[in-house]
């Protein structure tokens, strides 16, 4: 399934990995932001969530780093790309 068909789908949680100052800066209205060196200690928390998972950042390589690493311990997620692709898509979709 593309990233696309996920935000027509559902109501997916976006979570924005950048760093808060990054976050600040601009983001999707909807995302909440985790920055990726807490992803680590916040598996539990994003396990939890009871939604589809888009994960973003600025261009998407700290979203893929953090799409592996929760992959490889059985969350199921996305790479989204950079944050304004994603808000892009969810304006499109909605």
């Amino acid at each position: 399934m593309n990233i696309k068909d996920i935000i027509k789908q559902s109501a997916p949680i976006i979570i924005d990995v950048r760093t808060p100052e990054e976050f600040e800066r601009g983001h999707v209205p909807i995302s909440i932001n985790i920055p990726l060196k807490e992803i680590f200690n916040r598996v539990d928390e994003i396990k939890s969530l009871d939604a589809p998972i888009v994960l973003c950042c600025l261009i998407g390589g700290r979203s893929e780093q953090a799409r592996s690493y929760l992959n490889g311990r059985g969350i199921e997620c996305y790479n989204g790309g950079g944050w304004m692709d994603v808000d892009g898509l969810i304006s499109k979709c909605a």
